[in-house]
């Protein structure tokens, strides 16, 4: 006989799929025989019929990409997405640049290179990110001629 109506009224009782439902093998002429919920409940505190554990997703790869990235790996231009811009943090890049760039205006202050005047000026132009790299400022003390004339 057909167990369809019990494993669908099983499935109903214990809130799982009908798939999920397990009936104990050796019990089948009990559970045919099981017409109403109320028989289905008698059975399931018997535990003729059970709940199947659900399955779940391992954590497996995803515990070994996480200790090959903290190694170090998985950083190379296939596994990149995103534009580079968005890899990149600006303000923390910006900062070095201008730390850069004022303590080669500190040392050409120290040489005596440039006036405190231009050095004050030139000081004010870094903060407003007018040089990209200390090569620009070079080229800019340069092309405004405002090297100290000895």
């Amino acid at each position: 006989m057909s167990l369809k109506s019990q494993r669908r009224m099983a499935a109903e009782i214990l809130d799982v799929g009908e798939e999920r439902v397990w009936i104990d093998p050796e019990r089948i002429e009990d559970v045919e025989n099981a017409i109403t919920r109320e028989d289905i409940k008698r059975l399931i505190k018997e535990g003729v019929i059970r709940k199947i554990k659900d399955k779940g997703v391992s954590r497996a790869r995803a515990r070994m990409m996480r200790e090959k990235k903290r190694r170090g790996r998985r950083r190379g231009a296939g596994s990149r997405s995103g534009a580079s811009g968005a890899r990149v943090d600006h303000l923390k890049e910006w900062v070095e640049r201008v730390r850069a760039i004022r303590r080669r205006l500190r040392e050409l202050k120290e040489k005596r290179v440039i006036t405190v005047r231009t050095y004050r000026q030139l000081y004010l132009k870094a903060k407003a990110g007018v040089f990209k790299s200390i090569t620009d400022l070079h080229q800019y003390i340069e092309t405004h001629g405002l090297r100290r004339k000895r």
